[in-house]
């Protein structure tokens, strides 16, 4: 970073804000014709959240705004129409996050008024981002001082980093780069996990979990070797599930089973009392992205406790 200035650190990211721009322009054209991909336009619309607005904006509302005024260039001036333009930007994306989920199932005139949002959107950036690169920032290189400049490079990094990590970097590239290659390229967060962790994770939840593959043959279960509701133990790993439960209630499970199979069911819960306490056992059927059905998880979980709950507790009591 030592060799780029302050000015070209934020022109660079206008570029990358561009990008996502134009993935969300050409997802906006297809909105009213029911034509869009989802995926794509909810991450153009995260990236331009997360990392336009949280990040970008944030180095210049928390950094370089103050110190421009510090250094004599008038707040009520172009100062307050970037701070003004940057909350119209910031309240239009809000209103698509909040109206982008489903979006395909709303009417005409819904999916009309949130293309009419984006539309809006990409007309103030744009106006915006030119005004930054040609107006503002030529201001702020005349006014500043050498200190100065390499002071916000610094500042600029510390964002990052506090945000981020040592590899910020990469993570916004590899971001926009998921973005702009849709959902073909998507990313399950769970790959930013190791095997240990994974496993970790899995062992310190607070519930007692199975899975049954798409054969029907248990697969997995947490907490092993540690007390459970319903004593598991290694053996029943590749058994079919049918034999894991007492004969009276097998054409129960299958029932369920052949229930998720056929999608007519999408979860079953019961409850029983079992050693002092109340037992919630839940059974969802387990999918990948693209609906293709992969088995079944078994969630157990003691809820006496949970039903004794009075009051509320918050995080800081």
């Amino acid at each position: 970073m030592a060799d780029i200035q302050w000015d070209d650190f934020l022109v660079r990211e206008h570029e990358m804000i561009e990008r996502a721009m134009e993935v969300l322009k050409a997802q906006l054209k297809k909105v009213t014709k029911d034509g869009h991909d989802e995926f794509s336009l909810k991450r153009a619309l995260d990236f331009l959240m997360e990392f336009g607005d949280r990040i970008h904006n944030k180095k210049e509302e928390e950094h370089l705004f103050p110190l421009m005024i510090e250094r004599g260039i008038p707040k009520d001036g172009p100062i307050r129409v970037m701070l003004m333009e940057h909350d119209e930007e910031r309240n239009l994306l809000q209103q698509m996050h909040d109206a982008v989920s489903g979006l395909k199932d709303e009417s005409a005139e819904v999916k009309s008024q949130f293309k009419q949002q984006g539309l809006e959107y990409l007309k103030v950036r744009a106006e915006h981002i030119w005004k930054e690169n040609d107006v503002l920032y030529k201001m702020g290189a005349q006014a500043l001082t050498a200190d100065d400049k390499q002071n916000l490079i610094d500042l600029f990094v510390q964002v990052n980093t506090e945000h981020y990590g040592e590899q910020a970097l990469e993570k916004f590239e590899a971001m926009l780069s998921e973005v702009e290659k849709g959902y073909t390229e998507k990313k399950n967060l769970v790959e930013n996990l190791s095997y240990k962790q994974l496993h970790a994770i899995f062992e310190t939840m607070p519930v007692e979990v199975t899975f049954v593959d798409a054969d029907d043959v248990v697969a997995y279960f947490n907490r092993l070797d540690k007390e459970k509701v319903f004593v598991r133990t290694r053996s029943v790993i590749g058994r079919k599930v049918a034999k894991c439960h007492p004969a009276k209630s097998v054409h129960m499970v299958e029932h369920i089973v052949d229930e998720f199979k056929n999608g007519t069911m999408e979860k079953a819960d019961f409850w029983i009392d079992f050693k002092d306490d109340k037992i919630l056992i839940r059974y969802f059927p387990v999918r990948d992205d693209n609906g293709t059905y992969m088995g079944v998880l078994e969630v157990t979980q003691e809820v006496g406790w949970i039903q004794k709950l009075e009051g509320q507790k918050q995080l800081l009591d």
